[in-house]
């Protein structure tokens, strides 16, 4: 797939997409590399204080970027109807500038068929932003992506362009060290 074979080697480079996933359009790179996520903040003029989420394509993936994950976790992201993002208490392996002041990291596993095969493909997790300027709303078609963020990535997907079904952000949850959690959204 085209779309795949640039999303890739825009990602190799340090590059930035603009690509679909289970829930809004979002702006990413890989979740490692701490000059992309840089871009990111500025493309989105937000404050490097607050932190994004990255998405992998499975629990293996999962395994290699958090210190745990308790059974908890397991249940609730396969019992999940909706997309859930879950943040995890100890990041690992992971950009610096991605991971939050306590050291917590929010990941989804994505089941959109795109970004799981992009995600596969490229073998590390991806940085997950809405597609908007902070603070602005998040575009709910790509058609509602505002011109100013189509330019400032490298390479933008042509899959699900023409989708006009709104997405909706995913549920979050907070995990805590005892495995207990918190619902956020």
């Amino acid at each position: 797939m085209e779309d795949i074979d640039k999303s890739l080697e825009v990602l190799n480079r340090g590059g930035v997409i603009l690509y679909p996933t289970d829930t809004v359009w979002g702006i990413g790179c890989d979740a490692t590399c701490t000059t992309a996520i840089e871009r990111i903040f500025a493309i989105k003029k937000r404050c490097e204080t607050r932190a994004m989420l990255a998405l992998v394509d499975g629990f293996f993936m999962l395994a290699e970027y958090v210190e745990q994950f308790p059974h908890i976790a397991i249940r609730l992201i396969e019992e999940a109807t909706h997309p859930l993002t879950v943040i995890y208490p100890k990041a690992k392996n992971l950009a610096s500038n991605l991971i939050a002041d306590d050291g917590s990291i929010g990941i989804r596993i994505v089941n959109e068929p795109f970004c799981r095969q992009l995600i596969n493909a490229f073998g590390k997790p991806l940085v997950s932003t809405s597609a908007n300027i902070s603070g602005e709303p998040a575009a709910a078609t790509f058609n509602e992506i505002s011109e100013e963020i189509r330019a400032a990535v490298d390479y933008t997907v042509r899959w699900r362009q023409d989708d006009i079904q709104p997405a909706m952000p995913s549920s979050i949850i907070k995990l805590n060290m005892d495995g207990s959690y918190n619902v956020i959204r």
